[in-house]
């Protein structure tokens, strides 16, 4: 397994990795648990070469304590990598080695898709987001690049990007990997205490119940009965519930045929952010 910090080293690797299967690029910000190997694992199957980015983008934070509160395990996540396989090029670059000396975003339109849900509550992270993922897709020039479905909203906004920007690669979300519980697996999860982290369970606990009451109740009637249930709770704080369009992300107010629908929740449990989502028909 290679670990290169240098873009210069990097595509100096790759010119020896291109090959008829193709490359993956698994991008990540570290901290890395089993939902992340599910996405090495399926770019491993599907791609003779895997490139797994390990770099925590400070310009998708817009809160500075969040940021620094962010796990860096480098180390530890090298030997979860290992496990899966030794076959991996691990890019793991300095934040100067990407900004340089301007740490700023690039602005970006993605047709409304970044103004809801977390566009709507994280002021200017999906113009972070897009920065560092057009910046790593134009380094690596993958052939495929692997998202997790829990992060939805910036699946949908990632590949508007490679649409816009005419970038030659195939973007493949991956069904979301959950703890024993039904949490859905996060980096933040590390930040909970035991207890708070097994009564987070009841977000997809709601969510499975919502999905259900989905198929004869209203839009409007669902979210009502999910602000409801959280009110009631006094460890987690909703902060939203949306349930929209599965592909244009606009909230939905009469549901159609066949139309597909999601419901998207942000929740606090303590001072930690929590996001998840289920497609409910």
């Amino acid at each position: 397994m290679q670990v290169l910090k240098t873009q210069k080293a990097l595509k100096s690797a790759i010119s020896t990795l291109k090959s008829r299967k193709g490359l993956g690029l698994v991008p990540t910000m570290g901290a890395l648990h089993q939902g992340h190997i599910a996405l090495v694992e399926r770019a491993l199957v599907q791609n003779d070469a895997v490139v797994v980015s390990i770099f925590v983008n400070p310009t998708q934070f817009n809160n500075a304590e969040d940021l620094k509160k962010y796990p860096k395990t480098l180390e530890a996540d090298i030997s979860l990598l290992k496990e899966a396989s030794e076959d991996i090029t691990v890019f793991a670059p300095s934040v100067e080695e990407i900004y340089q000396t301007d740490i700023s975003s690039r602005k970006y339109e993605f047709n409304g898709l970044e103004k809801v849900m977390e566009g709507a509550f994280r002021e200017g992270h999906f113009d972070g987001v897009g920065t560092i993922v057009e910046t790593l897709l134009r380094i690596v020039e993958p052939d495929r690049a692997y998202f997790g479905e829990k992060d939805f909203q910036q699946l949908q906004i990632i590949k508007k990007l490679v649409k816009t920007k005419e970038i030659p690669v195939e973007i493949i979300g991956c069904p979301i990997v959950r703890e024993p519980n039904g949490l859905a697996m996060s980096s933040r999860n590390e930040r909970l205490p035991k207890s708070l982290r097994k009564e987070a369970a009841f977000i997809y606990k709601t969510l499975k119940t919502a999905k259900k009451r989905f198929g004869t109740e209203s839009a409007k009637s669902v979210t009502d009965w999910v602000k409801k249930q959280f009110k009631g709770h006094k460890h987690l704080k909703l902060e939203y519930i949306q349930i929209t369009d599965a592909e244009t992300l606009t909230p939905v107010k009469r549901k159609k045929g066949k139309t597909k629908y999601r419901a998207f929740v942000a929740v606090y449990a303590a001072d930690v952010r929590l996001i998840d989502n289920i497609a409910l028909n």
